[in-house]
C-alpha cells in the first residue's frame, strides 16, 4: 500500500491532468460567458483563470465532480459577483447575476449544465469573433485565438510558431488593449459586416493549420498539434453556423488535407511529395468526413466560395486512387473558378502547375513565366519550385537544377530545403547524364 504521501502526489498528478484537458475544452465557453456578463474580454479570461487555480487547490481533496464543466462556469460566475461588488458601476449587473445564483453554491453545481444551453454557443461564437475581429493584426488575431479559443497556453503557442513566450505574451496584451480601445462590441454583427467578419475568423483558422500543415519554418515538415487544434476550431464554427457554406467548405478543406498527413513523410521522416505518396496511408475517415463536409458546402453554395473551390480541389486527388488517375482537367477548371472568385498571384501558381499536369508542361511553363516579375511572389519559394519542375519535365534539366537551388535558397523549412536541394541534385545529374562529348546538351 502506497504511503499517504504517495497517494496525494498520484490524486495532484491526476486532478492536474484532467484540468490540462478541461482547460482545452470548457476555457472558452467560460471566457464566452463571462465576458457577456462583465462586460470586459481582459477581466473574463482572468475570472475563467481563476476558477481553474480553484479548481486545482480543491479538486486533489474533494475528487473531481461529475460535471466539473457546470463547476467551473458557476465558481467563475460566483467571482464575477465578487468583481462586480468591487467595481460599483456595475451594480445593476450585480443585481442580475444575484437573482441567477441564488442559493448556489459554487462546488458540484450539476444543475446548472441545463440551463447553459444555447446561451453559452451563442456566446462562444460572440467570442470567436471578437478575438478574430479584424482590427487585430494576423499574427494577433492568431495568437488571441489559440489562446483564448482554442485554450493553448502562452508557451504552447510560443512553440508552435517558433518565438519565444515573450513575443506572444506581447501579442495577446496588445490585442486586448487594441479591442477595448476600438470598443469592439461583443456581439456576433449581421448583414453584409457578417460577411466581412467571417471572413476574417475563417482566414485565422485557415492560417493556424497551414502553419501545422506545411510550417514555414524550422526542421518539422509539419506541426499535427496545430492541425487538429484548427480543424477542432473548424469543426466548433460548423456547429456554431450550420448554415454558412464557406464554414463547412473549410471544414471540408481542412479534412481531406489532413487525411493525408501520414503519407506525407517516409520511413525516415523524409518528406514525400503529394504524386509519390501512398495513398495506401491516407486516412480514410478524415476524406469522408471532408466529402461530406463539401457536400454541406455545395449544397448551400451559390455560387461556392474560395473555400468551398479549394476543397473541392482537394476531393479531386481524395476520389483518385493512383497520382496517374488525378482529374487535373477538373481541377484546372477548379483553379480557373477560384482565381475569378478569389484572385492572388498564389492562386495563378496553383493554376500554372494544374494546366502543366492537364495540358503539358509547357502550358503551365507559359504562366509560370508571366508571374516571375510579380512583387508579392519575389521572396516565394514554390514560385521557383514550380518552375524547376515544368523545366525538368520538358528535359531542361540544367535550368530546372537552378530554379530548385534557388527556391531551396528561399524556404525557411529545413525539410523542405532538403527535398528540394534532392531535386537539384537529381536534376544536375540528368543534365550531365545528358550531355554530349562536345558540352551541349541533349534537347
Amino acid at each position: 500500500m502506497p504511503p499517504p504521501a504517495a497517494g496525494a502526489a498520484t490524486r495532484r498528478q491526476d486532478t492536474e491532468r484532467a484540468i490540462d484537458a478541461l482547460r482545452r475544452i470548457e476555457s472558452a465557453r467560460i471566457t464566452a460567458v463571462l465576458t457577456r456578463l462583465v462586460g470586459d474580454f481582459s477581466a473574463a479570461e482572468e475570472l475563467a483563470q481563476d476558477a481553474l487555480v480553484a479548481a486545482l487547490e480543491q479538486w486533489p481533496t474533494t475528487g473531481v465532480p461529475d460535471n466539473p464543466g457546470a463547476w467551473l462556469t458557476a465558481t467563475a460566475k460566483h467571482r464575477a459577483i465578487d468583481l462586480i461588488r468591487r467595481e460599483q458601476r456595475y451594480a445593476r449587473k450585480l443585481a442580475q447575476l444575484g437573482r441567477e445564483l441564488e442559493g448556489e453554491r459554487p462546488p458540484g453545481p450539476e444543475e446548472l449544465a441545463p440551463a447553459l444551453g444555447d446561451a453559452i454557443e451563442d456566446d462562444l461564437l460572440r467570442l470567436v469573433f471578437t478575438a478574430c475581429h479584424p482590427v487585430l493584426s494576423t499574427e494577433a488575431r492568431t495568437a488571441l485565438t489559440l489562446r483564448v479559443i482554442g485554450g493553448l497556453r502562452t508557451d504552447e503557442v510560443a512553440r508552435a510558431f517558433l518565438t519565444t513566450e515573450a513575443t506572444v505574451a506581447q501579442r495577446i496584451v496588445r490585442a486586448k488593449r487594441t479591442l477595448a480601445r476600438a470598443e469592439v462590441p461583443y456581439e456576433v454583427p449581421e448583414g453584409a459586416e457578417l460577411v466581412t467578419r467571417l471572413g476574417s475568423v475563417l482566414e485565422v483558422v485557415y492560417l493556424i493549420f497551414n502553419e501545422g500543415y506545411a510550417a514555414t519554418a524550422g526542421d518539422d515538415w509539419m506541426r499535427p498539434a496545430l492541425c487538429e487544434e484548427a480543424m477542432r476550431l473548424g469543426r466548433l464554427l460548423a456547429g456554431l453556423m450550420d448554415g454558412a457554406a464557406e464554414v463547412h467548405g473549410l471544414v471540408g478543406l481542412m479534412e481531406l488535407q489532413a487525411s493525408r498527413s501520414a503519407a506525407r513523410t517516409g520511413p525516415g521522416g523524409e518528406s514525400v511529395l503529394l504524386l509519390d505518396q501512398d495513398r495506401g496511408r491516407w486516412d480514410q475517415l478524415l476524406i469522408h468526413r471532408g466529402l461530406a463536409a463539401l457536400d454541406r458546402a455545395w449544397g448551400l453554395a451559390t455560387p461556392p466560395g474560395p473555400y468551398t473551390l479549394q476543397a473541392a480541389i482537394a476531393a479531386c486527388h481524395a476520389r483518385a486512387r493512383t497520382a496517374a488517375g488525378t482529374d487535373w482537367v477538373r481541377i484546372a477548371a477548379l483553379y480557373t473558378a477560384l482565381a475569378e472568385r478569389a484572385p492572388s498571384p498564389v492562386v495563378e501558381l496553383n493554376r500554372a502547375v494544374a494546366l502543366g499536369m492537364a495540358f503539358g508542361p509547357e502550358a503551365g511553363l507559359d504562366l509560370v513565366d508571366q508571374l516571375r516579375d510579380e512583387p508579392s511572389l519575389k521572396a516565394y519559394h514554390l514560385l521557383p519550385a514550380a518552375r524547376g519542375d515544368l523545366l525538368a519535365r520538358l528535359g531542361r534539366h540544367t535550368e530546372a537544377a537552378a530554379e530548385f537551388e534557388r527556391a531551396a535558397a528561399l524556404t525557411r523549412n529545413g525539410r523542405e530545403r532538403a527535398v528540394l536541394l534532392g531535386r537539384a541534385t537529381a536534376s544536375a545529374h540528368e543534365a550531365g547524364a545528358g550531355a554530349r562529348p562536345d558540352g551541349d546538351a541533349v534537347p
